[in-house]
């Protein structure tokens, strides 16, 4: 559990290194999310990106999860 717990921690840090570098690419404002925009307000919802994100972390989970139990 402990090597798990250092490995999340060291992705952890690799993906708020990367999150600027992402941003550049165009994550964050994919064709699904949705930006409302009125009266000086803006309401960002980022539905496409929190699915790509879900399913690059399910596998990269799955893959240490299954890399851990061999």
């Amino acid at each position: 559990m402990s090597k798990f717990l250092i490995l999340l921690g060291i992705l952890l840090i690799l993906a708020g290194v990367l999150w600027s570098f992402l941003g550049k690419l165009g994550l964050g404002r994919l064709p699904g999310d949705v930006l409302i925009e009125r009266d000086g307000v803006q309401i960002y919802i980022p539905i496409a990106t929190s699915i790509l994100v879900s399913i690059v972390l399910s596998l990269v989970l799955s893959i240490l999860f299954w890399l851990t139990n061999r």
